[in-house]
């Protein structure tokens, strides 16, 4: 067994054989894509086009799976639909001029390679926008992988609520109960197990323990340490 998935139950008991697992939903930032430090970067220059100089410490909010309305709420107080979609755009504007600097998560690729070729379903259920999320998987060439797209435009409340995950199962047409989720914060770890969904954590060392904490088992520093036959050894 690889590191880092250690945790994965003894695929000979009764208690793991009750998971199969038909389907997996994978989160986008910091799941598919290590897009953290440029979130921070276009929300941090977007706020000061707008005359807000926040911290970093302020900027985590943005990393814990929050909706753009949201996350534009929580800074900027009450706002228009109108100024919502502006602001929206500008600050996706300024992300897409970090776009040369986005790296995939090690191994997600391969993985989603393997998953395809065993016939396992997928998903993706992101708070970012539909027009950046389709936008990012098709730029790095693996949107043929995903029928099925749940973004925060879809749903009226963000991780951690459930509804993202319960979208994604009904469009699937799977029961939440047989999908695995793949996420890194601890806001959608919460999610997809309210939702009736088994999780993976994907984080470093210092995250593991809070996703763990969550829900999230196994967690992963990323998808070399994951593979489908551990999914299915661990799982069923």
């Amino acid at each position: 067994m690889l590191e880092g998935v250690t945790d994965l139950k003894d695929p000979r008991s009764p208690e793991s054989r009750k998971f199969c697992v038909n389907g997996v939903v994978f989160d986008l930032d910091g799941v598919i894509v290590d897009s953290h430090p440029l979130h921070r970067i276009a929300w941090r220059n977007f706020l000061r086009t707008v005359g807000k100089d926040v911290d970093e410490a302020a900027l985590d909010f943005v990393l814990d799976g929050r909706t753009r309305k949201e996350i534009l709420l929580h800074f900027l107080g009450p706002l228009t639909d109108k100024q919502l979609d502006h602001y929206g755009r500008l600050k996706d504007e300024l992300l897409r001029t970090l776009a040369d600097e986005m790296r995939t998560i090690p191994g997600v690729v391969e993985f989603l390679d393997h998953l395809s070729n065993a016939g396992i379903r997928m998903a993706l259920a992101t708070s970012a926008s539909r027009r950046r999320a389709c936008g990012t998987l098709n730029e790095i060439g693996i949107a043929h992988h995903f029928k099925t797209i749940v973004t925060g435009d879809d749903v009226a409340s963000g991780k951690p609520d459930p509804a993202i995950y319960l979208l994604a199962a009904r469009r699937l047409q799977l029961a939440p109960e047989s999908l695995l989720a793949i996420e890194d914060a601890v806001s959608g770890v919460r999610s997809a197990t309210a939702a009736g969904l088994k999780c993976v954590g994907v984080g470093s060392a210092i995250h593991a323990e809070l996703l763990r904490a969550a829900g999230a088992d196994p967690v992963v520093p990323d998808f070399r340490a994951l593979s489908v036959s551990q999914l299915e050894a661990g799982f069923q």
